[in-house]
């Protein structure tokens, strides 16, 4: 491409938080908006300290359109303000405002017309408005989420529960890390107000299912406020995910499967369980006597969030902290995969009739576009909340009980308990029923991102007013 041709085309810049959950919708964002958008890109990466396996994986496919350009901020360190009980929010938020010290002047060499920001980066607005630059956010968790951050302050003032014009919430189902989010990470929630739009990773017709994003845009409260327009542009997801040769393995053995007979099973790229769950996920798993694929990571005893940061890197091997002869019983029926596999890839095989998930809204979307149905594990941040959805709403998921720990006070779902999912999942009429329910959902997916459809068409009249 010509200098000239470069030029003519809008310039956009995209700045996502650390964490492959942040990184992986916003460079999928980037893409359609370089392949479908005639739109330039400068996708703006914040590290501060060594880069997981999968994020340096995704910046350097070579498959990248050429007109996605990869800029790394420079690397910060925020070791010296962090102690044993600084949250994951609270590092986030530190490492996002000492790298955007370097915003400005990164932008000034080539301005663009408009920058994407995530949750967490929000401290570019102030910049970006001395720089006359709009700012749009896009939101990488769900519209449940988003109508929860635009009312998680004044529920901290006034101790109430139901978010105004959505459906209500458990109590159980309230993300405790953002009820206890200090002033110091609550500013990325109150300046959702100062963006210009807000692009949340959906599609219009999962949204017909639930009452939240018609809550958003209909209820007084939010107009108050004032809240920016709410965009659905999704699903944008990891579409033709490439298998690496060390990974060819999994894919032979799910060819010799029948269809619709594979448990997938994986918790996300931050996502650990404790050693006791560990275990007796593993026990489940066999006394279910189904077909599985299970991506094991290290066990965490202190917290559910683990690899949060180093997503597909394990130092020990993870498959030693199994049950002792659980890899040669489940030999043929289960194959057990360490620390990270191609879950696009999986997802997207023939073999394969459910998801064990987290409930994290990228793996939500792989799982509701390939037609899917789940068994929703939630761990931290707003799972609990995509659970729920999944289960009272879109009707496509079951969750297991929990019961009090023997020690230690964290509650745990025993193997009875995983079994009797499991079969419910892959072998029963409501598992079934549900199956019907994610294929529909597949299909409407696949509708809303082709020319015509609902989010493509969205999103091209807004790449029409950057000018």
């Amino acid at each position: 491409m010509t200098f000239a041709e470069q030029v003519a085309k809008r310039h956009i810049a995209l700045l996502p938080s650390p964490g492959i959950g942040h990184l992986i919708p916003l460079l999928e964002f980037a893409k359609h908006l370089v392949v479908n958008q005639n739109v330039h890109v400068s996708f703006l990466v914040i590290s501060s300290g060594e880069v997981s396996a999968i994020q340096d994986q995704l910046l350097h496919d070579s498959t990248l359109p050429p007109d996605l350009h990869v800029i790394h901020l420079p690397q910060v360190n925020i070791s010296p303000s962090l102690d044993e009980n600084t949250s994951l929010i609270t590092q986030l938020s530190r490492i996002c405002q000492e790298s955007l010290k370097h915003l400005s002047k990164t932008l000034e060499l080539n301005l663009p017309k408009a920058l994407v920001i995530d949750m967490f980066t929000t401290d570019a607005i102030p910049v970006c408005k001395d720089l006359g630059v709009p700012v749009y956010s896009f939101f990488t968790c769900s519209t449940k989420a988003l109508a929860w951050a635009f009312y998680v302050s004044r529920f901290k003032k006034e101790c109430g529960r139901d978010v105004p014009g959505c459906a209500s919430l458990g109590i159980d189902e309230l993300p405790g890390a953002f009820l206890n989010m200090g002033d110091e990470d609550m500013r990325h929630f109150t300046r959702l107000t100062m963006v210009s739009g807000i692009f949340v990773n959906t599609w219009e017709d999962l949204e017909s299912k639930s009452s939240w994003l018609n809550g958003i845009k209909n209820d007084p409260f939010y107009k108050t406020l004032p809240a920016p327009p709410v965009y659905p542009v999704g699903p944008l997801i990891k579409r033709d995910e490439a298998v690496a040769k060390s990974h060819d393995y999994i894919v032979s053995w799910l060819d010799n499967q029948s269809p619709n007979s594979v448990l997938l099973v994986s918790l996300g790229s931050g996502g650990t369980l404790t050693s006791e769950q560990m275990r007796e996920l593993a026990l489940g798993l066999e006394m279910s006597k189904q077909k599985f694929v299970w991506v094991v990571r290290k066990p965490n005893d202190f917290t559910s969030s683990g690899t949060f940061f180093n997503a597909g890197r394990d130092e020990d091997d993870p498959l030693s902290y199994l049950p002792e002869g659980f890899v040669e019983r489940t030999a043929g029926a289960g194959l057990v995969v360490p620390s990270w596999a191609p879950q696009v890839a999986i997802l997207r095989h023939e073999a394969t009739g459910g998801f064990l998930s987290h409930c994290g809204w990228n793996s939500t979307l792989e799982s509701l576009v390939h037609g899917i149905p789940m068994i929703a594990w939630p761990l931290y941040a707003e799972q609990k909340m995509n659970a729920a959805s999944l289960i009272k709403e879109i009707e496509i998921a079951v969750k297991p009980s929990a019961v009090d720990a023997d020690a230690g006070g964290k509650r745990v779902v025993k193997r009875e308990e995983v079994e009797r999912v499991v079969r419910l999942l892959m072998e029963s009429e409501q598992g079934k029923l549900m199956r019907v329910k994610a294929n529909e959902l597949k299909e409407t997916a696949a509708k809303a991102m082709k020319p015509g459809g609902s989010s493509y068409e969205l999103v091209s009249s807004i790449v029409k007013s950057w000018n």
